[in-house]
């Protein structure tokens, strides 16, 4: 049978209660030992003085040199003992011959006692001696006559008190201060048990135990990475997840987390206080997507937390994603583009014209192939190639020329990009033409479209000559969710191109004249910062 853990709070209190009633136990043994030392120095003073009183008695020095003297100095003796209250009191002569004790049968008879012999040399002390009775205090007094003869010796004793009679003696008081005490120790006990309870959440140590390691096997089986740490910077949580991702070894937790990875940008959610999420960021040159924010207790900030998923992988498959998309995309339109070409040309034939349809084919061929012959040349992503077939088609649909500079050329991408990065960049820029060039009413409409990069930086370029940016949204233009539509879900796009521009340490210059149209102009290194 499983036997129930006992709870805090009785634990708290019972280890309480055992602490005071030791203290007190232990106090206790003091105190009376401090008192029975006291008491026994008392005692010898009222020893003493009782022997002096019996040896300065006239009629003690002026009997004990006689036979038989006893009978008179053994009643004067009795009395001063019990007006003294003594336990008893022994007169000696020269010879060691009792002339009083509380035993009459022992008058007259020699004493034998080991400690008495400095006493017949006229010396004053007191010593103890144990007895069938117990421990006795004894003073010895010698006894001088008129002429300061020594005559005799007194020898006054107080049977000492054990502890268990001191005990006996102060059982009230000690009653009513163990019952102060305890009181006291069990009342508190209880309170700071309770406390402790409240700050625990009432949960027991073996269901924070369950709990803890709950925690750390779902911590640990998450498929995300999860890093935390406290308000000063110090690691609590690094899961398994996290230190594969991120090349991690070893026990981290406690450490500083800077010095296990220093580019996590968790430090500066602590310091910020603002959740940050779904951002991509490079940490040891792992592309992740992070949710970064801060934790909270009880309205105070106590530390940070990240989640974040290894985008390699993902990358990957969203490259090829949005290249799949972007071909679906130019078939779609080109598919509606050639059934307009080929009714032209059906007409041109059925009106008996075969030489202006078979020019209008070669014309129409020699444009695409000659695009696709450039492209194929100078761009090395496939995904790109289709994202710009498909824009290029898209703006035949719309009425908008789209020109792709024919000297363009992408061999390699910037460190930090990749193509999913570069796709995101070019559709969101020529989109946000496109809706530019939708918004005026000019007869050609034209979006500008040009790649260079060489060993020192790639630059990107994207014109329209749309009606332009309002001058008090140009510094607005890249903020989250800033969009001149009244739709939702728009606002997103230049946002994300200038977290691409950032995490590839660009730059990027917007130029815009009324009426006019926009430029937008991307420089990124080509070399690792």
């Amino acid at each position: 049978m499983k036997v129930r853990p006992l709870p805090i709070q009785w634990k708290i209190t019972i280890l309480s209660f055992g602490i005071v009633l030791f203290s007190l136990l232990l106090g206790g043994f003091i105190i009376i030992g401090n008192l029975e030392n006291i008491q026994e120095e008392e005692l010898s003073k009222r020893t003493m003085i009782t022997a002096r009183t019996v040896a300065q008695i006239p009629e003690i020095q002026r009997y004990i040199t006689e036979p038989a003297g006893w009978d008179t100095i053994n009643p004067i003796v009795e009395e001063v003992r019990i007006i003294n209250n003594t336990d008893y009191i022994v007169v000696l002569n020269m010879e060691r011959r009792r002339y009083s004790h509380p035993i009459q049968s022992r008058l007259g008879t020699i004493s034998k006692g080991e400690d008495e012999g400095a006493a017949f040399a006229e010396h004053t002390y007191t010593s103890l001696a144990k007895g069938e009775a117990g421990v006795a205090i004894r003073a010895f007094v010698p006894i001088m006559n008129e002429n300061y003869e020594q005559v005799g010796v007194v020898i006054a004793g107080n049977l000492k008190p054990g502890f268990f009679a001191m005990l006996e003696s102060m059982k009230g008081q000690i009653g009513i201060i163990m019952l102060l005490t305890l009181s006291f120790g069990i009342i508190s006990s209880s309170l700071l048990a309770r406390h402790m309870k409240d700050q625990m959440f009432n949960l027991e140590p073996h269901e924070i135990v369950r709990i803890l390691v709950e925690r750390t096997a779902t911590f640990n089986a998450m498929r995300e990475g999860v890093i935390a740490i406290d308000k000063k910077e110090i690691i609590t949580v690094f899961n398994e997840k996290a230190k594969e991702m991120l090349g991690v070894t070893g026990k981290v937790i406690g450490k500083p987390i800077r010095e296990v990875i220093n580019d996590t940008r968790l430090p500066e959610v602590l310091h910020q206080q603002k959740p940050v999420f779904n951002q991509e960021i490079r940490v040891k040159n792992t592309n992740i997507m992070s949710n970064r924010v801060p934790i909270t207790v009880n309205n105070e900030k106590v530390g940070a937390l990240a989640i974040f998923q290894d985008r390699t992988e993902v990358t990957k498959l969203a490259e090829e994603l949005t290249g799949v998309k972007a071909f679906v995309e130019a078939l779609r339109v080109q598919n509606h583009e050639h059934m307009n070409k080929l009714h032209t040309i059906a007409g041109l034939i059925q009106l008996g014209n075969l030489e202006n349809a078979l020019n209008f084919v070669f014309q129409i061929s020699e444009e695409n192939e000659k695009l696709m012959r450039t492209l194929s040349k100078n761009i090395k992503s496939d995904s790109i190639i289709g994202l710009l077939l498909s824009k290029v088609s898209r703006g035949k649909e719309l009425g908008i020329k789209v020109s792709i500079d024919q000297t363009s050329i992408l061999e390699d991408l910037p460190p930090h990009i990749d193509q999913h990065n570069f796709v995101l960049i070019l559709g969101n820029l020529i989109e946000n033409a496109f809706t530019a060039l939708s918004e005026t009413k000019k007869e050609k409409k034209r979006i500008f479209v040009s790649v260079h990069q060489d060993q020192n930086e790639c630059t990107v370029i994207v014109e329209d000559n749309g009606n332009g940016i309002a001058e008090s949204d140009k510094n607005r233009i890249f903020n989250e969710g800033f969009t001149t539509k009244n739709q939702t879900g728009h606002g997103l796009g230049l946002y994300l191109v200038k977290n691409i521009v950032e995490k590839g340490h660009g730059k990027v210059v917007v130029d815009s004249d009324p009426n006019e149209g926009t430029s937008f102009i991307l420089t990124f290194p080509m070399h690792r910062s």
